[in-house]
């Protein structure tokens, strides 16, 4: 059991703090071989802050040792994770880290294009985002590297979070999760070699060739190191955007954001888990425990975590992409079950028919989105049964 005395839980200011010269960096991250760019990331042990957490410097060798006339650094943008909203302050607050990483990326790897791919939803953001690529294009050109990045913009489907339906949106198609393998690194836009990695991993990637990979290493944990920038919402009397040490209990958190009252947290979206309070001090954050994207919401004993469950349910109807049938019924079904329960249509023993339900759907879905119904579901049921009832 972790302690919590030890307050983990940390303040970091790598992110969005100021003092961060990225026209110098690149310089001299320029100036250093590939490879040992590549030994950099790698010994830092940064993983992906998209919420799956591939190790990053990984992705970027493997994409890099593709023979191609082409190759591709794609920024995903598509923050589409209820309960985020981190990605859309490190574009507004510090876009040249994010265009600088996927510099770095295109160094490494051989790619002279770059796509930005910024979700519909964000398309107040486009004009200055693509003013802020015009301008970081001049510095390109300055230090003699042959890269362009372009934005695009998605049309709101949650689904296009996924990395190969977000290629097929790019390619002007309907945003579909492809079979894999192959994978990205193979074969990822347009059919070439391409890494993608969200906004927050790009910005870490820079400030990691900045500061070095043993300062990074240092924070965090042996299976997480580093920190992270968390979107706090919900029963909380202080929200926002907050950049955190990994490895904190869950009771640390709370202490610190929390309204004294705090039943459950659900961590990571939608997708994620809910955690109730009796699992707090056990539960850390981190791959190690429970990884998280960077959403984190907190409800208070004011809120029904039946009606949470129902509007999770509820947006992943919505968002299903319909290729497959595990999700797209499922989807359904599950949300038809929970509603005949609450009614007393159903016996209280249906709900174990829709947790079967849903592990046959962690197994048999396509993508990301229908496995991770499972999660939300799984957890609120199991912790909050009472509330799917009453």
């Amino acid at each position: 059991m972790p302690d919590t005395k030890s307050k983990r839980l940390k303040r970091v200011d790598l992110i969005f703090a100021e003092d961060c010269n990225y026209k110098e960096v690149l310089k001299n991250t320029l100036s250093r071989s590939r490879d040992d760019v590549i030994q950099e990331i790698l010994d830092s042990g940064l993983r992906g802050r998209g919420g799956a957490g591939f190790p990053t410097g990984l992705k970027w060798k493997f994409t890099g040792q593709e023979e191609s006339d082409e190759k591709f650094v794609v920024c995903n943008a598509d923050e589409g994770e209820p309960g985020t909203f981190k990605d859309r302050e490190i574009l507004l607050r510090v876009p040249n880290k994010v265009f600088g990483g996927m510099a770095v990326c295109a160094y490494t790897i051989g790619a002279k294009e770059g796509y930005v791919y910024l979700r519909g939803e964000y398309e107040f953001l486009k004009d200055d985002i693509q003013k802020k690529i015009d301008e970081f294009h001049k510095v390109l050109d300055e230090l003699g590297l042959d890269f362009r990045i372009k934005l695009l913009l998605g049309s709101g489907a949650y689904i296009c979070g996924e990395e190969s339906a977000l290629f097929e949106s790019m390619e002007g198609k309907r945003g579909e999760p492809r079979n894999k393998p192959p994978y990205p690194t193979q074969d990822g836009f347009r059919g070439k070699p391409t890494v993608i990695n969200n906004v927050e991993t790009l910005v870490y990637s820079l400030m990691i060739c900045d500061l070095g990979a043993q300062k990074f290493h240092e924070l965090g944990t042996a299976d997480s190191r580093g920190s992270k920038v968390f979107s706090i919402s919900g029963d909380t009397p202080i929200p926002g955007i907050y950049e955190l040490e990994l490895g904190m209990s869950l009771a640390e958190f709370v202490e610190e954001f929390g309204d004294g009252d705090t039943k459950a947290v659900q961590v990571g979206g939608a997708a994620g888990f809910c955690v109730p309070r009796k699992k707090f001090n056990d539960t850390i954050i981190g791959f190690e425990g429970v990884p998280t994207g960077g959403s984190m919401m907190l409800f208070n004993s004011s809120r029904s975590m039946y009606n949470v469950l129902k509007n999770y349910v509820e947006f992943f109807r919505e968002e299903s992409c319909g290729q497959c049938t595990p999700c797209r019924v499922g989807c359904q079904q599950l949300l038809k079950g929970i509603e005949a329960v609450k009614r007393g249509d159903q016996p209280t023993t249906y709900l174990k028919s829709l947790l079967k339900l849903t592990e046959v759907m962690k197994v048999t879905a396509k993508c990301g989105l229908g496995q991770s119904v499972a999660n939300s579901f799984s957890s609120i049921v199991d912790n909050f049964k009472e509330e799917m009832i009453y």
